[in-house]
């Protein structure tokens, strides 16, 4: 069952998403070549710490970092250490916090410095198929219309989607229902209704679609080794507009929902 949040915890949601968003931020200022991604998940702790929450991340299924630190062909779930960020590259930062018992997740791809053309193409894609799928998420629309909105921004920009690793309902829990896939899933899917708060996360890949995990266990890869970007939004269902709970000015560019 796709969890229906109250007025107070919509409130909540807002709180921790806001959060979440504003650590995305100031993190995301540090990047610069020869800084470790070690040095960077540190500074996030200590953002949200003197914020007074806590990470999602940590110690979920015993993940290792606070925050999730991906470059170039990593795709998702890349953890800190002693890997120093390039000229060139791309850094995904998601971020996940849970303040007063609710869990704020959102996530961006940044670039350092001058990125290739197609690589630069591929974020611009992938931050506006997020917002195509955002766009689908009022009372009323199937799941279905969501998810097949992403793809179809996807492929037909000559990108694919990563289909191992999906988005989900967030609240209380990390992930709650649904499971909201990056392509439209064959079958009748759940009905939105108003409260609920889903984040929507476009894994896409420059290359083909194919993903491997590394030895570590946690860290996605591209099978091809070609670069993958990564956007997200922890979104609330309403009755008209979806509003945009991790909404943030810096690391998004003006695309916007509708």
């Amino acid at each position: 069952m796709i969890p229906i949040k109250t007025a107070l915890e919509i409130e909540k949601m807002r709180a921790s998403c806001r959060i979440a968003s504003q650590i995305l931020e100031e993190v995301s200022k540090v990047l610069a070549p020869g800084i470790t991604t070690r040095e960077v998940d540190q500074l996030a702790a200590r953002l949200m710490s003197d914020a007074g929450c806590r990470s999602a991340f940590l110690g979920y299924k015993r993940f290792p970092g606070n925050i999730c630190i991906s470059i170039n062909d990593e795709v998702v779930h890349g953890i800190g250490g002693s890997r120093k960020i390039q000229y060139g590259d791309i850094v995904k930062l998601d971020i996940g916090v849970i303040l007063d018992g609710f869990v704020g997740d959102t996530a961006a791809t940044i670039p350092i410095g001058m990125i290739a053309e197609d690589v630069q193409r591929l974020l611009e894609v992938t931050e506006s198929a997020l917002y195509k799928g955002i766009e689908k998420a009022r009372e009323g629309r199937r799941l279905s219309e969501l998810c097949g909105a992403i793809q179809r921004e996807v492929e037909t920009n000559g990108f694919s989607v990563v289909r191992e690793f999906v988005g989900h309902g967030v609240g209380r829990k990390l992930h709650e229902e649904p499971q909201i896939p990056n392509y439209r899933a064959p079958g009748t899917t759940a009905k939105l209704k108003a409260g609920m708060t889903l984040a929507i996360e476009p894994m896409v890949n420059l290359g083909k679609p194919d993903v491997r995990v590394l030895s570590d266990e946690w860290t996605v890869v591209t099978a091809d080794r070609l670069p993958s970007a990564h956007f997200e939004h922890t979104v609330l269902v309403t009755r008209g507009e979806p509003e945009i709970l991790t909404w943030r000015e810096k690391t998004s560019s003006k695309l916007k929902a509708g």
